[in-house]
């Protein structure tokens, strides 16, 4: 509801439509009458739970790593990460079109930062010939928010592994969605923990809750809790959310059809945009971003489309590149056919 107006939104990141699952509802409103509103304090203080111990076990087992650590959002996790592994005298390697919050993790780091072009492997090789001493991190994200494409892991590892650096992938837009059983673009590519040691997760897409996790080493995690300074010294999330979570990541795990649902939507939203002669991304996954060129168009389609009752953001510079303002549109396993139907319609107006 916006301004009492009802909308039909296609610009939310709930994936898999678990956001609003009667289960996970149930389940974060028991927690709360369990553990109460809030945690009270930070992780190593008397913040961290029972619930927040066996998410952080059921999250370490469905990415298939020795550990995970449950932060308070992607943001702080992808902050506390990189800081916590590099310093001065460090470098660390990142795709252009990085989240901002692997971005600022690296210059909040004081490392070096070197970014390569989008999805260019060879770039990131070359770059990493003359990087000198220090600790070498590659940083991607596993699918590109604005962008819906997937990073070519494969080759990223290789690289890591032959050059001596770290990877980590930040597959906030791909767990839950990407790959067979939902593991994300690891899963996508066939790859495992000694290939990607360092895995981020958000847990407020795909899996319909609030906060974040990284995944790896039991030696990974115990390094985090010591020195990752997002983790130490902020609240705890609420308890209750981690139960919440506990049974969203059940159902995303168990059920299939909303991957395959999001699948049948994204096929069938590309073959109506391209028929109708509308400019999309490369892209497999639930982002859909339509290409306007400019911010004045993007914005004249963002209107166009919410005077028919549908709700698509325009994405502008600089969370774009100049020159490449969008729509980006977005799929949930709960949206129906008629609210698909309603977006192909609204997509013929602005096509016209």
């Amino acid at each position: 509801m916006v301004d009492g107006r009802r909308l039909v939104s296609f610009c939310s990141n709930d994936y898999l439509g678990l956001a609003g699952h009667p289960a996970v509802a149930e389940a974060l409103a028991l927690g709360a009458l369990r553990w109460g509103a809030g945690s009270g304090a930070a992780h190593l203080v008397s913040g961290h739970s029972g619930a927040h111990h066996a998410l952080e076990e059921e999250l370490a087992d469905f990415t298939g790593r020795p550990r995970a650590l449950v932060f308070s959002t992607g943001y702080m996790a992808n902050l506390g990460v990189i800081a916590a592994l590099c310093g001065r005298g460090d470098q660390v390697f990142e795709d252009r079109l990085n989240h901002a919050s692997l971005i600022d993790g690296a210059i909040l780091s004081r490392a070096r930062l070197r970014r390569y072009p989008h999805r260019d492997a060879a770039a990131l090789a070359s770059q990493l010939e003359d990087a000198g001493e220090g600790e070498r991190l590659i940083a991607t994200d596993g699918v590109f928010s604005m962008d819906g494409d997937i990073a070519p892991l494969p080759a990223l590892a290789r690289t890591a592994r032959d050059k001596g650096a770290w990877l980590l992938v930040d597959d906030a837009h791909g767990l839950g969605v990407v790959g067979a059983t939902g593991r994300g673009s690891l899963e996508y590519f066939g790859l495992g923990a000694e290939d990607v040691p360092i895995l981020v997760g958000t847990l407020g897409k795909a899996f319909g809750t609030f906060g974040a996790f990284v995944a790896g080493s039991a030696d990974l995690c115990e390094t985090l809790i010591q020195a990752a300074r997002s983790y130490i010294y902020t609240t705890a999330p609420p308890p209750a959310l981690a139960e919440a979570t506990r049974v969203s990541l059940r159902l995303a795990r168990d059920e299939a059809w909303r991957r395959e649902r999001l699948r049948e939507l994204v096929a069938r939203f590309r073959e109506a945009a391209e028929g109708l002669g509308l400019a999309l991304t490369a892209s497999e996954t639930p982002i859909q971003p339509l290409l306007a060129g400019t911010p004045e168009r993007a914005l004249a389609w963002q209107e166009a489309l919410l005077a028919r009752g549908l709700l698509v953001s325009a994405i502008r510079p600089p969370t774009v590149p100049e020159g490449a303002a969008r729509l980006r549109v977005t799929f949930s396993a709960a949206h129906t056919d008629a609210h698909f139907e309603r977006l192909v319609e609204g997509l013929q107006g602005i096509a016209s």
